[in-house]
């Protein structure tokens, strides 16, 4: 265990006051001669959480609390802290005698190797949540022997899990199962997953407003309802994509009014990796009692600068919009997504 200790303490860039927490830390419950980690596990699932509250809310001023929430448990989460075990080889320095969980490190730390960081909400094989457990306790060890001090336990513990998950990465790469919900929520549908079990697989089925989407499968339950739910989103943005295609399959002659048109075609360039679009006051017209403004909009593409104009309107605000709406109604129609 001394030998385990420095080398743990070598990993976390920290020399313990009071070793025997680290030791205490890196002792799981079937190791029945000395005390297990699971108080410290305890305290440190909270102090891991507070010092990821105090970062987020530091680095993200304008975000509201769920996007923030959003952000703290994906960096927290057993998939991610099982993955910084496995990463940093903490899981080699735990004195056990439980011969299975041996079994499920190496099976996890085969599919971490070949699939990377780039996992959010869970790959091929389920994180152990022993893994996530260690570094929790060993979190808890630091924050206990450093008085309580959060800040110190950051700055010592942020680089075990870079890379920190951002609001960018979470916005590419959305949690499966939420977006699913959010979506059909927002479209008044019910979404239900079933699950069942077809020999030793794991199956999940979701059903929106009663009708099948999709499925499935994997070993494990939860990583079952991960996939069904990717492949829902990929049929169901599919679905939507067509849908929207034949509602802005409009002529371009003054019937393409869409609200918010701004606001979807900056979100349409953010997606597509564009600078943002640019408007500008082409000609006013009228007296000036009843100004009209003609409005262009500007789009810097890698195949060149897009442009459109809208129609005449009494608000520059709204004359803005007019040619927002003429240059997604002509994206689609010319199937530029």
């Amino acid at each position: 265990m001394e030998a385990s200790v420095e080398a743990v303490e070598r990993i976390i860039n920290y020399k313990f006051r009071n070793k025997k927490l680290l030791e205490e830390a890196l002792t799981h419950s079937s190791y029945t001669d000395s005390a297990s980690y699971q108080r410290l596990e305890f305290i440190g699932d909270a102090a891991l959480g507070c010092a990821l509250s105090n970062y987020v809310f530091l680095a993200y001023p304008s975000l509201d609390p769920g996007q923030l929430s959003l952000i703290r448990a994906a960096n927290i989460s057993t998939e991610k802290l099982a993955r910084v075990a496995v990463r940093v080889g903490l899981y080699q320095y735990v004195r056990h005698n439980a011969a299975a969980l041996d079994d499920k490190v190496r099976e996890f730390a085969l599919a971490v190797q070949e699939e990377g960081d780039s996992v959010l909400y869970g790959g091929s094989v389920k994180a152990p949540k022993f893994l996530a457990d260690i570094v929790e306790s060993v979190a808890a060890a630091i924050y206990v022997d450093c008085n309580f001090d959060l800040q110190v336990l950051w700055v010592i513990f942020r680089g075990l899990l870079e890379p920190i998950v951002t609001h960018e990465a979470l916005q590419q790469q959305p949690q499966p199962v939420t977006l699913l919900y959010e979506l059909c929520q927002k479209d008044g549908k019910h979404v239900d997953i079933k699950h069942w079990r077809k020999g030793s697989k794991n199956i999940a089925s979701v059903y929106v407003g009663g009708k099948f989407i999709a499925s499935g499968s994997s070993d494990e339950k939860e990583i079952a309802k991960l996939n069904a739910a990717k492949e829902a989103l990929q049929k169901l943005s599919s679905k939507l994509k067509d849908t929207e295609m034949t509602q802005n399959n409009l002529e371009i002659n003054g019937s393409c009014e869409i609200d918010g048109a701004k606001q979807k075609l900056h979100e349409f360039c953010s997606k597509k990796k564009w600078p943002k679009p640019s408007y500008r006051i082409e000609k006013e017209v009228g007296p000036a009692h009843e100004k009209g403004f003609l409005c262009s909009v500007h789009i810097e593409t890698v195949d060149g600068v897009l442009v459109m104009q809208g129609d005449t309107k009494p608000r520059v605000k709204d004359a803005e919009n007019s040619a927002a709406s003429f240059m997604i109604c002509t994206l689609y129609e010319s199937r530029y997504p």
